[in-house]
Order: structure tokens, then sequence, then C-alpha cells
């Protein structure tokens, strides 16, 4: 018991990550799907869009807004993502007092199967609801293997043994943390939010072609007005705005990675006009794409 409580400590977590993490930006790691960010800047109302997965903020401050609800993570909460939404974001840094964050992308299969596993025993999980977002208080139990989770990061030996499994029981602690069954229900893809998740992961294989909300509805078997009323309960926006933000925030990654041309990028997330993509970018970014790709390689370093 005692190291458990000893887990929750945030500095002692962040002094553990802190060295994982030596440049500005995203650092990557020995283990498959963890990044460790380093930031030194305020940040205020920045477009994000993260994959299913958990984010652990060690040290300093990060929070979410998406339709109007605030989603804290810090030392003391950390986020859940169980299907990717466009929100805006702020955080607290300084050069001194640097953001030390640790990003977890899902393993979807594995997130999966323990879903089922874990709704088996638990009969309250279908009785929640589906959520896009969860911010959850940090329990002891998370700490524990977030603590046990970078200390194996810091050894590749360890990492490379240990690693797996450790990702194991950290999917499963998240899926039993205090906001679990929301993610869950999302996870199972049962009822009408699942059919949205089943919807939005349609969208993200084919976000560069066109569709129409009709025909989307209708996959999903539900009426127009249904569908736009389930489509914004799960993610906070329209069907049209979701693909438009998908779009953006996919060519803002191929412009940092200098992947090709704005007009090349611009037809390959599907839209017909660069100069109707370069409009719709500025006004979604507040910068223009080449501004964009500069403040990405500053913030975010060339792991992005």
């Amino acid at each position: 018991m005692s190291s458990i409580k000893a887990g929750i400590d945030s500095r002692s977590l962040a002094a553990i990550a802190e060295p994982l993490a030596p440049t500005h930006g995203y650092n990557p790691t020995r283990v498959p799907n963890i990044r460790i960010l380093r930031s030194e800047t305020v940040l205020r109302d920045v477009p994000v869009l993260y994959k299913p997965g958990v984010v652990f903020v060690l040290q300093g401050r990060k929070q979410g807004l998406l339709d109007g609800e605030i989603y804290r993570y810090d030392a003391q909460h950390y986020l859940a993502v169980s299907v990717p939404v466009p929100f805006r974001m702020e955080s607290d840094a300084s050069p001194e007092h640097p953001l030390i964050a640790v990003y977890v992308d899902f393993d979807m299969a594995l997130a999966a199967e323990l879903a089922a596993t874990v709704a088996g025993r638990q009969c309250e999980a279908d009785m929640v609801p589906a959520r896009s977002l969860t911010s959850s208080r940090m329990t002891p139990e998370i700490a524990d293997v977030v603590r046990r989770l970078l200390r194996a990061l810091g050894d590749p030996l360890e990492a490379d043994v240990l690693g797996a499994g450790l990702m194991r029981e950290l999917h499963y602690r998240v899926l039993v943390g205090p906001q679990g069954a929301a993610m869950i229900a999302a996870l199972r893809q049962q009822g009408p939010s699942g059919r949205i998740v089943q919807s939005l992961v349609r969208l993200r294989e084919t976000y560069g072609s066109s569709t129409t909300v009709a025909a989307l509805a209708r996959e999903a078997g539900m009426s127009v007005p249904s569908y736009h009323v389930h489509f914004k309960a799960l993610t906070g926006s329209s069907p049209i705005q979701y693909v438009k933000s998908m779009r953006l925030h996919e060519a803002r990654l191929m412009i940092a990675r200098q992947d090709c041309s704005i007009a090349e990028i611009a037809a390959r997330v599907g839209y017909a006009s660069p100069a109707q993509f370069s409009r719709d970018f500025k006004r979604h970014f507040k910068r223009t794409a080449s501004q964009e790709a500069q403040w990405m390689r500053h913030h975010l370093g060339e792991f992005v």
C-alpha cells in the first residue's frame, strides 16, 4: 500500500518522466504508442484532435473545452479519449516549470477485448451512455502503474520485456477507473451512440472522400434528425463540422511533415479548391498553413 500511495505524488512521477523528455515537444519512447511531451510555453485556444487513448499531465496543467464543458488534465486528473473529437485546449508551463505529459495511444484491439471482459462482469456498463472525452481524478492504482511504466521506459531491457504487460494493465486500470464505464460504452459500439462510433470509424477511413449526412444516417440505421442529435451528443459538433475539422487536422500533420505541396495536401484531404482549403485552414487554426507548420515544429518538435 505504501508504494501505491507514493505513486500518487505527482512530483515523484514528474521526476521519473522528465529525463525521458530531454527535448522540447514530443519525445518518442521504446514502447510503441507512448510519447512524452515537454512544453515550456503558455498556450491558449489551440485546436486539437487526439487519438483514442489517455493523457497524464505530471507537471503543469492542461484544460480542454468541448461543447461548453471543461475537461481538466493536470497532476490530479487524467484525460481519457474513447473516440477522436476536435476540441480547444490551453496549457500552462514555463522554462522554469515545464509541462511534462505522457500520451498513450490505445491499442484498439486490446481496448475492445478488455472492454468486453469488464462489461461482462459489471452490469452498470450497459446503463452508462458513451462519452468521447472523460476527465477523471487520478486513482492510486492508475498512479502506480504509470510510475512502474515510466521506470520501465528508462531501461531499454525493462521496456522491451515489461512494456506490453504494463500497457495491458494500464488499459485495464483506465477501463475500471472512475469514468471507465462511459468509455466501455463507446468501445463496445452498442446502442445509438455505438452506431455513431461506427460511423466515426468509417469517416476516419474515408475522410478524403465526399459523403452526405443522409448517407451516413442511412448506414447508421437512423433518420437524419436522430443522427444529428446522437452525433452532436457524442462529438460536440455536427457531422459536417466534424468532417471539416478532421480534414484540416490531417492536413496540418501533412504540412508539418512537409509531405507535399499545399495544393496536393488539399486534394488529399478532400478539398476541390486549394483556395477554399487555405481559407478554412486559417479560420480554424488562426494561422496560414506555413505559419502553422512553423508553430508545430517549434512547440511540438519533429515527432508530431
